[in-house]
């Protein structure tokens, strides 16, 4: 069952809020070098219960007192909650207009008034612990922010470039497998006395995905090419985070189809990837985010 969530994406889950959600922006030594080399645990805290997708809105205040902040406010959907060391944290330091009153704090979960509140049921990503947290009067020096004070919303967009490129890249080799799964599945499972493979709405379909599994391929690498030297892909990015998400729901369920009523037990693959991958169109910004985005670049949206 394990190994099943590995393959899924709960654990690289996990482990990409460190490596490429916490961390890419984080200079200071204390916390950065045991996170990479895997003694400390981070966690990220941006989304709220009234703000996920809409960064721009959360409510967490760190008020500055002398040489330190004091936090108060709460966190939702932080990955590795429950068992993180310290926490990128994103909260508003002034009063000011709502994209430049953001700083990002490096928070340790051992500290005073963190109260990890509940660890979350969730739909799939079982492997990968989600909590909701809050801070009642939490001190922290102020030399723990990361970068300069006020420039946090705007470090949170530039890591959301490379965060959204993750989350395809860390997807397409699961629907490899799934393809290759339930291929190997119907070619030994018999209907009507042919194997189920052998139907044409079972191979040509799995033709299809395997089809849009790579075009979504080339367009990761050709933003992660375009990113390497220094482009704006947010568009591209977007744009794949869009289709991977969407795709990822459009194989599982079509291969899950194929597998019949073993499909419907959380003995195979394919059915957990089934749960797990639904949350690629909601998590790092929604569908109907990645949308608005990839509209803006086009300047298709409407005028105010």
């Amino acid at each position: 069952e394990e190994l099943g969530h590995i393959r899924c994406g709960g654990i690289p889950m996990a482990i990409g809020v460190q490596t490429d959600m916490t961390t890419p922006a984080l200079l200071k030594k204390e916390f950065l070098l045991p996170s990479i080399m895997g003694d400390k645990v981070a966690c990220l805290g941006v989304s709220e219960v009234g703000a996920g997708s809409d960064v721009s809105s959360i409510t967490t205040k760190a008020v500055r007192k002398g040489d330190e902040y004091v936090i108060n406010g709460g966190k939702m959907w932080t990955t590795n909650g429950t068992q993180a060391d310290w926490m990128c944290l994103l909260a508003n330091t002034s009063d000011g207009p709502p994209h430049r009153n953001k700083s990002l704090i490096c928070l340790p979960m051992n500290l005073p008034g963190v109260h990890i509140a509940r660890k979350i049921d969730k739909l799939g990503m079982w492997s990968s612990d989600t909590a909701e947290v809050f801070f009642d009067d939490v001190h922290v020096p102020c030399k723990n922010v990361i970068g300069q004070e006020g420039m946090g919303f705007t470090y949170q967009m530039l890591q959301f470039q490379e965060e959204r490129l993750w989350a395809v890249a860390n997807i397409l080799t699961t629907m490899d497998i799934i393809i290759q799964e339930t291929i190997q599945y119907t070619r030994q499972r018999k209907i009507f006395k042919q194997p189920v493979l052998y139907h044409q709405a079972v191979h040509f379909r799995l033709a299809e995905l395997q089809t849009e599994v790579e075009l979504l391929r080339s367009l990761l690498h050709r933003a992660t090419a375009l990113y390497i030297k220094g482009n704006d892909v947010t568009k591209l990015a977007s744009m794949a985070k869009l289709k991977g998400g969407r795709l990822a729901r459009e194989l599982s369920d079509s291969c899950l189809q194929y597998w019949g009523g073993m499909g419907f037990t959380n003995d195979v693959l394919v059915s957990r990837f089934y749960r797990d991958s639904r949350l690629m169109s909601i998590g790092a910004g929604a569908d109907e985010v990645m949308l608005g985005i990839i509209c803006k670049y086009m300047d298709t949206l409407p005028k105010k």
